[in-house]
C-alpha cells in the first residue's frame, strides 16, 4: 500500500511535469527561432517580403521609408518580439545561489540540463533542510519537556510532588512544533520578500497556500487508508480541532480580503500587523478552548473513566463510545478532585504498574529489575509523542539513520539505572548524615535449653569510618546465671569500616520440666563518638526442652510487599520441644481476596522433635497496583502429638483415667500436652513497598521522549552521523515481542551515503542538553533559514529554465519537497497514536500558523519598510487571490469529509474504519488536491480566466 500511494503520487507529478516543461520549452524554442529570423531579415539589405511573416509584411506595407519611419518600425516590430520573448524570462541573480550564466541565447537541450542540474539541487536540499529539522524539532521537544515541581493532593487528600511539563500540549503544537514543521515554509516568504528588495514574490505565498493544500487533502487521506484493517483514529481534543479548522479556513478568507476587498492590489501596515496578530489569537483561543475556561465551562462536560481507571473529562460523543465499548462513564455532576496534572501522572503511573504486570506473567523467572527495564522501555514506546517524535522518526528513516527503538532501550537502561542509584545514593546519604550507632540485631533471641551455646550479633550504624567501643554484660531474669545459663561482661571494639561485632553465650541444660525462663544482654559505656540505639538490651528467651510445647505465631501482623511472590509465614514453638507434633494451618479471606490477591492454602506442618521453628508458603498474587492496601487471616489449629511421638501412649493413657485418679506425675504429664498459644492467628497485609513506589514514580517522571531524541555531546552526534542503523518497521511494536537485531538494507546505505555530507555538517550543532535546547533551536533555525534562502534560489532558477513560473513552482514543488517529510510523520503517528490529533488536528493547526505567522511576518516587514519610504506595499491578487479562493472553497468540503465520518454511527471516527468508505473519503481529498493543483496551473498560464 506504502508503495502503491507513493508510485500514485511520484507518476502523477511526473506526467503533470513532462506536459509542463514541453509545453514551456515549446515556447521556448518557437520564439528563439522567430526572433533569429526576423532579426536575420532585418539585417540584409536586399530583404524581400516574401521572406516575411503575414503580421510583418503588413506592418512594412503600412511604413513608407521615405518619411524616415522605417527605423521605428523595426523598433516597433522588436518590441513586439520581446514581448512574445518575455514569456521566456531571463533569470535573474538570487540572494545565495551564483547564477548559471550565460542567459542569452540558450538552446533547447541547455535549458532541459540546467532543469535536471536545479532539480536535483532542490531535492537535495530539501533533504538537508529535513535533516537539520530533525535537530530542530529535538531542540523544541527538549523545551517543552521542561518540567516544574507541583505540589498535588491525592485521593486521601495526601499530599504528593511530582514534576510536570511546563508547557500545556495545545500550546506547544501551535507554537514550536507548528513552527518547526513549517520552518521552511515560513522563512522562504520572509527570505522572498528581502531578496526582492520588499518587493512581493510569488514563491513564499504560493509554498504557504500549496503546502496547506497538500497537508489538508494528501496527509489525511493517506492517513486516512494508512490506519491497519478494523481500526479507527477518533480526535481527542475536539474544541482544539474545531478552533484551529476554523481559524485554518478563516486565514485564507482574510488573506482574500485584504487582498481583494479592503485595498485591492495593496497591502497597508494595519493588515499586515493584524494577519501577524491572528496567530497569538489563535494559539489563546485554542488554548481556552482545551482548558475549558470562559464560555466552554458552561458547555456540556462529561467525565468518564479511561481504560486505565483515570477519571477524565471528554466530550459527549466520547462517553457515549466508551460506554458502548464497556467503560463506565461517570455523572455529568461528578466533581473531580484531581488536577488534570495529577491526572496525567497517575494515568501514566498505571500504564506502568499494567505493563509491569504483563511482564511479570509473561517471564515469571525474570528478576525485577530486568522486569523495570523492559517496562520503562515499552511505556517510552507506547506512550504519548509530540509531533516532534514523529516527525524526527520519519526524517531518520529517509536518511538511513534508522527508527528510535535502539534509543529508547537505550534509555530505559539508563533510566533504571540512574534511578536505582540515586535511591542507593539516597538511603546512604541518610545513613551517613546519622551519628553513629550501635544496637543489638536482633533484638530477641528463643533458644532451646539443649542448644549448648547461641551467638549474639551486635551491628554499628551510620558513620563507621572511626574506631568505637562499647561494653556488654548479662543480667539475670527468671533463668538465673550459673543454673540456667553461664553469665559473660567485656568489651566489643569496632574498628574503622566494621560495622558489626558477634559473641557467644552458653546455655545449661538440665532435665527438669519447668517453664520457660528469661535473662537479659545489655550494653553500656559507649565510646564518645557513639550512642546507643534501640535495642541496646536484648532479651534471650531459654525454652525447655522437656515439654511438647506452645505454638504460635511470631507476630500477630505482618506486612508483605505485592512483588514478594511466595511469603513465607513462620510458626514458632516454644516452652519445650519435645516429640513430633502436628499443627494444621489455614487461610481466611479479608478485604484481600483469595485467587485475587493471594492464594489460598491449607494443610499441616510437622515439628520433628526438638524442632522450633516451621514456615509454610503463600503466593501473593501480582496485580501491580500501585497503592495496594488489602489483608488476610492465617490459623494455626489445636496443634496434637504424632502418633510415633515418644510421650504419645503414655499420654493416651492417662487420658482415659478418670481426673480423681490423676497422680501428680499424671498432672505433669498432660501439662506437656501441646497447645496453642496467645497468637494463633495472624493478619498479613499486602502493600507495595516503599523502594518500589519510588522507584516507579522517578521511572515514570522520566518516561518521555524528549532525552530520545536529543543528544548530549558532540560525540553522540558524530557516531549517530557516521552509524547506518536499519529502519526496522516494528519500532513502536510491543516490546515484550523479541525483536531481532536487523542488518541494514542496501537502500539504508544508500540513504546514508547519500546523506553524509548533511549528517557530518549538522553534526557540529550543539546537543540538545546545553541550555535546554535553546541553543540547538536558534543554531537549527539560523541554519534552515540559510538553506530554505538557498532553496529559494534553486526553486527559482529551476523554474525559470523551464520556463515554469514561481506559483506553479512553488505550488506543485517547493510545497510538495517540504511537506514530504510531514507526510511519513504523519502517517507513523495515524498508525501507532491512539488518537488522530497528530495527523488531523496539526495538520489544521500548521495551515493557520503558517499564515498568520508566515505570510504575517513577511508582509508586515514589507509594508512597514514601504511606509518608512514613502511609498505602499504593492501585491497583485492574480494567482494568489485565486489559489486563495479556490483553497477556502475545497477545504469546506474537506472539513465535511472529515467531520460526516466522525458523525456516521457505521465509522464514528476521522480516520480508518469500513475499508470501502475510508478509501472512498480518501479518493475525495486526492480528488480535491489533483483538481486544486491542476486548476491553479491553468489560471496563472491564462488557459483559463476568472
Amino acid at each position: 500500500m506504502k508503495l502503491l500511494i507513493k508510485s500514485i503520487i511520484t507518476g502523477g507529478l511526473l506526467v503533470f511535469f513532462i506536459y509542463a516543461t514541453a509545453q514551456s520549452l515549446a515556447k521556448v524554442q518557437e520564439a528563439d527561432e522567430t526572433r533569429a529570423s526576423y532579426r536575420s531579415s532585418f539585417n540584409r539589405s536586399d530583404f524581400s517580403l516574401k521572406d516575411q511573416s503575414p503580421f510583418h509584411s503588413r506592418r512594412l506595407r503600412q511604413a513608407p521609408d521615405d518619411d524616415g519611419q522605417g527605423e521605428t518600425e523595426i523598433s516597433y516590430k522588436e518590441e513586439k518580439l520581446e514581448e512574445k520573448g518575455n514569456e521566456i524570462r531571463e533569470c535573474s541573480q538570487g540572494l545565495v545561489l551564483p547564477l548559471w550564466l550565460p542567459q542569452k541565447n540558450i538552446s533547447l537541450g541547455d535549458r532541459l540540463i540546467r532543469g535536471f542540474v536545479y532539480f536535483v539541487i532542490l531535492v537535495y536540499l530539501f533533504v538537508g533542510v529535513s535533516i537539520i529539522a530533525d535537530r530542530f524539532m529535538a531542540a523544541i521537544e527538549a523545551i517543552t519537556s521542561i518540567e516544574r515541581t507541583v505540589v498535588v493532593r491525592g485521593p486521601n487528600n495526601e499530599k504528593k510532588t511530582m514534576s510536570v511539563r511546563i508547557w500545556n500540549e495545545t500550546v506547544a503544537n501551535l507554537t514550536l512544533m507548528a513552527l518547526g514543521s513549517s520552518a521552511p515554509e515560513i522563512l522562504l516568504s520572509v527570505i522572498e520578500i528581502y531578496a526582492k528588495d520588499f518587493e512581493s514574490g510569488d514563491l513564499g505565498p504560493g509554498t504557504i497556500v500549496g503546502s496547506a493544500a497538500y497537508n489538508l487533502f494528501m496527509i489525511i487521506a493517506v492517513c486516512m487508508i494508512w490506519i491497519p484493517a478494523g481500526e479507527v483514529r477518533r480526535i481527542r481534543h475536539l474544541r482544539v480541532f474545531i478552533v484551529t479548522a476554523a481559524f485554518s479556513i478563516f486565514a485564507y478568507v482574510w488573506l482574500w480580503v485584504i487582498l481583494s476587498v479592503t485595498s485591492p492590489g495593496i497591502i497597508e501596515v494595519w493588515e499586515a500587523l493584524v494577519t501577524l496578530l491572528f496567530f497569538p489569537i489563535t494559539v489563546i483561543w485554542a488554548y481556552i478552548a482545551e482548558r475549558r475556561m470562559l464560555v466552554y465551562k458552561y458547555m456540556d462536560k462529561n467525565f468518564r473513566v479511561n481504560k486505565r481507571g483515570t477519571v477524565v473529562a471528554g466530550e459527549h460523543d466520547q462517553v457515549e463510545m466508551d460506554a458502548e465499548k464497556g467503560r463506565h462513564p461517570l455523572s455529568v455532576g461528578f466533581q473531580s478532585t484531581r488536577n488534570s496534572d495529577a491526572e496525567a501522572f497517575d494515568e501514566a503511573r498505571r500504564e506502568y504498574i499494567t505493563v509491569l504486570s504483563e511482564l511479570r506473567q509473561k517471564y515469571p523467572e525474570a528478576e525485577l529489575e530486568q522486569l523495570e527495564m523492559m517496562a520503562q522501555e515499552q511505556v517510552i514506546s507506547r506512550g504519548n509523542k509530540s509531533r516532534a517524535f514523529y516527525r524526527v522518526q520519519a526524517t531518520r528513516k529517509m536518511v538511513g539513520s534508522g527508527n528510535l527503538m535502539r534509543k529508547i532501550q537505550e534509555r530505559a537502561h539508563s533510566d533504571l539505572t540512574e534511578v536505582k542509584a540515586s535511591l542507593q545514593a539516597s538511603e546512604e546519604d541518610d545513613e551517613d548524615e546519622q551519628p553513629t550507632r550501635v544496637y543489638f540485631e536482633p533484638g530477641h533471641y528463643t533458644v532451646m535449653e539443649n542448644c549448648g551455646e547461641f551467638e549474639v550479633r551486635i551491628v554499628r550504624r551510620g558513620d563507621i569510618h572511626s574506631y568505637s567501643t562499647v561494653e556488654y554484660e548479662t543480667q539475670d531474669g527468671t533463668a538465673i546465671a550459673g543454673t540456667d545459663f553461664i553469665g559473660k561482661k567485656g568489651t566489643l571494639c569496632f574498628p574503622p569500616g566494621v560495622d558489626e561485632q558477634r559473641f557467644k553465650i552458653e546455655v545449661i541444660d538440665d532435665d527438669i520440666f519447668e517453664e520457660d525462663e528469661c535473662f537479659y544482654i545489655r550494653l553500656f559505656n559507649p565510646s564518645e563518638n557513639v550512642i546507643l540505639a534501640v535495642p541496646q538490651i536484648a532479651t534471650v528467651m531459654i525454652l525447655d526442652d522437656d515439654h511438647a510445647g506452645i505454638f504460635a505465631f511470631t507476630d500477630s501482623f505482618f506486612e508483605t510487599s505485592e512483588s514478594v511472590g511466595l511469603y513465607e509465614v513462620t510458626v514458632m514453638r516454644y516452652s519445650g520441644a519435645r516429640g513430633t507434633v502436628i499443627v494444621p494451618y489455614w487461610t481466611e479471606d479479608e478485604t484481600a481476596v483469595g485467587g485475587k490477591d493471594f492464594e489460598p492454602v491449607r494443610g499441616e506442618l510437622i515439628f520433628e522433635n526438638n524442632e522450633t521453628e516451621k514456615n509454610f508458603e503463600v503466593l501473593i498474587l501480582e496485580e501491580s497496583s500501585y497503592e495496594k492496601d488489602v489483608s488476610f487471616k492465617v490459623h494455626i489449629g489445636i496443634p496434637r502429638l504424632a502418633p510415633d511421638s515418644l510421650h504419645y501412649p503414655k499420654i493416651q493413657e492417662v487420658e482415659k483415667k478418670n481426673t480423681k485418679d490423676l497422680t501428680e506425675l499424671d498432672r505433669i504429664l498432660l501439662l506437656s500436652k501441646p497447645r496453642n498459644g496467645e497468637l494463633s492467628t495472624s493478619h498479613i497485609r499486602i502493600r507495595e513497598s516503599k523502594e518500589f513506589r519510588a522507584t516507579v514514580d522517578k521511572l515514570v517522571a522520566k518516561a518521555n521522549t524528549s532525552a530520545v531524541l536529543g543528544t548530549s555531546s558532540w560525540k553522540e552526534q558524530f557516531k549517530d552521523a557516521l552509524t547506518v542503523i536499519p529502519a526496522d518497521e516494528s519500532e513502536f511494536d510491543d516490546a515484550d515481542e523479541d525483536v531481532e537485531e536487523v542488518v541494514p538494507s542496501c537502500l539504508s546505505y544508500i540513504s546514508h551515503f547519500v546523506c553524509l555530507f548533511w549528517k557530518v555538517l549538522f553534526a557540529f550543532v550543539p546537543p540538545t542538553n546545553i541550555s535546554g535546547g535553546y541553543v540547538t533551536f536558534l543554531v537549527s533555525i539560523t541554519v534552515i533559514g540559510i538553506i530554505t534562502a538557498v532553496i529559494g534560489d534553486a526553486a527559482s532558477y529551476f523554474g525559470c529554465a523551464l520556463n515554469i513560473k514561481d506559483s506553479v513552482t512553488a505550488i506543485l514543488f517547493v510545497a510538495l519537497g517540504t511537506s514530504i517529510p510531514d507526510t511519513f510523520a504523519s502517517m507513523i503517528a495515524a498508525k501507532h497514536d491512539e488518537g488522530a490529533d497528530n495527523c488531523i488536528g496539526n495538520v489544521t493547526g500548521s495551515n493557520a500558523v503558517n499564515v498568520f505567522l508566515g505570510i504575517g511576518l513577511a508582509w508586515s516587514i514589507a509594508s512597514i519598510y514601504h511606509m518608512s519610504h514613502g511609498g505602499t506595499f504593492n501585491v497583485e491578487p492574480g494567482t494568489i487571490g485565486f489559489a486563495v479562493g479556490l483553497f477556502v472553497a475545497e477545504a469546506l468540503v474537506a472539513i465535511a469529509v472529515i467531520m460526516s465520518r466522525r458523525w456516521n454511527k457505521n465509522i464514528g471516527a476521522e480516520l480508518g474504519g469500513p475499508r470501502g468508505s475510508k478509501y472512498f473519503c480518501a479518493s475525495i481529498l486526492v480528488f480535491l488536491w489533483v483538481f486544486y493543483v491542476t486548476i491553479c496551473t491553468l489560471e496563472a498560464y491564462d488557459i483559463i480566466r476568472i
